[in-house]
């Protein structure tokens, strides 16, 4: 958020907004918000929440965009890990240059892979109690599989109190700080910063084991 004051930035995009804790957030402190998902579902319940009404959803990607419509746009809970292929990347970044004004910033997170977040996900490590809504205790736990350089599928297992399961799985690429660097650039971004963590530490230095990116578009629009 305080890259919106640094940039004065009014029209806003949150990409895999899911259910819109943050399109939410951003709208109601004043911002016109734009959120934008694949999931239905998940667009259905942020339309459900308080202030749901305040954000334009958008279910797809970044070519649902209007070209040069946004001040900022954002990628949080690490969804940039989601965008697995090269192609599948540049083109979301292509989309996102498109959708910026000049100058606009673009702000992501992404799991550093020299920390290799997902050797910490096995079962007995990953292993937690979530309480839903209703007051149910769910057991929780991470099974992955490292199936190429950097690149995991993860499965979410989910144990109910009447013994139903659930799973989601995933699969996710842990880009590094050069693949990140030249990808931004070449689908027409600079790039001003790259914390570490959190806190805004140099990248090694946290425990956060981040890349929080901040990049800006040039003045070059991508066709």
């Amino acid at each position: 958020m305080a890259v919106l004051a640094e940039r004065s930035a009014h029209r806003v995009a949150d990409l895999g907004c899911g259910t819109g804790r943050l399109a939410i957030a951003m709208a109601e402190a004043g911002h016109e918000v734009t959120g934008v998902d694949p999931a239905p579902a998940a667009l259905a319940a942020a339309r459900r929440k308080p202030g749901g009404g305040r954000v334009r959803w958008l279910q797809g990607s970044a070519d649902r965009l209007t070209v040069r419509s946004l001040d900022a746009a954002f990628m949080t809970g690490h969804v940039a890990e989601s965008f697995v292929g090269d192609e599948e990347w540049d083109a979301v970044l292509r989309g996102l240059r498109r959708a910026l004004v000049p100058e606009g910033r673009l702000v992501f997170d992404s799991r550093d892979p020299a920390r290799r977040p997902w050797e910490l996900w096995d079962p007995d490590g990953s292993r937690r109690t979530v309480v839903l809504d209703d007051g149910d205790a769910v057991e929780a736990w991470s099974e992955v599989e490292e199936f190429g350089r950097n690149t995991v599928h993860v499965t979410e297992r989910y144990r109910f109190s009447d013994e139903r399961e659930l799973a989601n799985s995933a699969t996710l690429r842990f880009r590094t700080e050069p693949e990140l660097r030249d990808s931004l650039r070449e689908a027409g971004f600079r790039v001003d910063r790259i914390y570490g963590g959190w806190g805004r530490e140099p990248v090694g230095l946290s425990g956060d084991g981040e890349f929080i990116v901040i990049a800006i578009a040039t003045p070059r629009l991508m066709s």
